[in-house]
């Protein structure tokens, strides 16, 4: 049989304040990003959304006006 030692580690208290700057710490490397990426997406995406409002912007806009046509009566 082997046996498990565990090893216990001084309790040590920390404030909320310190607790929370660490945290931000792990945080802060983790998070950081790719800015150039995240521009690239943001772009791209407002490219594709005025290209496909530019192909379906007037067969919505009749199909929302033929709704609210019937919506109302005659």
């Amino acid at each position: 049989m082997t046996s498990t030692t565990h090893i216990r580690r001084p309790v040590t208290r920390r404030t909320p304040a310190q607790r929370f700057a660490t945290f931000m710490s792990r945080v802060g490397d983790r998070e950081r990003g790719d800015v150039p990426g995240w521009v690239l997406i943001t772009l791209m995406t407002a490219g594709l959304v005025v290209a496909i409002w530019a192909v379906a912007g007037p067969a919505l806009t009749e199909m929302f006006d033929s709704a609210l046509e019937s919506v109302k009566g005659p």
